[in-house]
């Protein structure tokens, strides 16, 4: 199996909680269009010229993928900052197709994505167009390739984001970070930003209800978050990792992961994310 497919043992059923406090359906409605509101605006920005879109303040990127999250009913806090200019690698835990937002509203960046998604009808054109890099999942010959792609692209001063668990947990369980990102970071001589995202329920205990994992739908995740109350989502930014430190992308994963996950301890079991 290739190291950009592992497998969760998470799974709707076993480790995803209901919305609890439900809002009222005609919130949850209106939140969903405010949601499509700002992601057609986006839509209409990354079909724009690329010139024009390229003037786009990085400022604004990153607030409207703030507006995103909180449209869905989300609050968003914020510690830390990422390096600004030239190539980064920005690195985090996967729960929930709102992470993609969330990492960007740290620094706009290119993401990493499965290259079926460049197939998708509505989605596909726009993703190659916003500058996503496409991982053949599937295909261990193809790792060599990608790695050099993401290598170049950071070399040119991008930022690139990946979510090295290669797939989504629920959040109280995690997985191990995969080690073939951190070759690009190293060939490329850029540093890695490990970033540590929560959802909480109130102020303390963390939630699993935004949570996209195992045979999940995105509608019904999509309404299970929109329909919540008190969800808030905390992005903590790690300290860089400079170029130099770690002579191998074993021992430079390992210290992304630690950074990411080192304060929760060994990665939980199948059993423990059960509710």
């Amino acid at each position: 199996m290739s190291g950009w497919l592992p497998v969760a043992p998470c799974t709707p059923g076993a480790c995803v909680e209901p919305s609890r406090g439900a809002a009222a359906v005609p919130r949850a409605a209106l939140r969903l269009t405010a949601l499509a509101a700002l992601l057609l605006a986006g839509f209409a920005a990354v079909l724009a010229p690329s010139g024009l879109r390229r003037r786009l303040p990085a400022a604004l990127v990153r607030n409207w993928c703030r507006w995103v999250v909180r449209a869905a009913g989300v609050r968003v806090r914020v510690t830390g900052a990422a390096a600004s200019g030239g190539g980064l690698l920005l690195v985090a835990n996967h729960v929930s197709w709102l992470d993609v937002p969330l990492l960007a509203a740290v620094r706009p960046a290119r993401m990493l994505a499965k290259s079926e998604i460049r197939r998708w009808p509505v989605a596909g054109g726009p993703a190659a167009r916003a500058g996503v890099l496409f991982v053949e999942r599937d295909r261990i010959r193809a790792l060599p390739h990608t790695v050099g792609t993401i290598a170049r692209a950071l070399g040119t001063g991008a930022a690139v984001a990946a979510f090295p668990e290669g797939s989504t947990w629920c959040g109280r369980a995690r997985g191990p970070f995969s080690r073939a990102v951190f070759q690009a970071a190293l060939d490329a001589g850029v540093p890695v930003q490990p970033v540590r995202i929560r959802y909480l329920a109130g102020e303390r205990a963390v939630s699993t209800t935004p949570a996209f994992v195992g045979a999940d739908t995105l509608l019904a995740s999509l309404w299970r978050v929109a329909s919540a109350r008190g969800l808030t989502a905390e992005v903590e930014v790690c300290s860089a990792l400079p170029p130099g430190r770690h002579p191998d992308r074993r021992s430079l994963a390992r210290a992304a992961e630690h950074a990411v996950h080192g304060h929760q301890g060994k990665a939980h079991s199948k059993s423990m994310c059960s509710l």
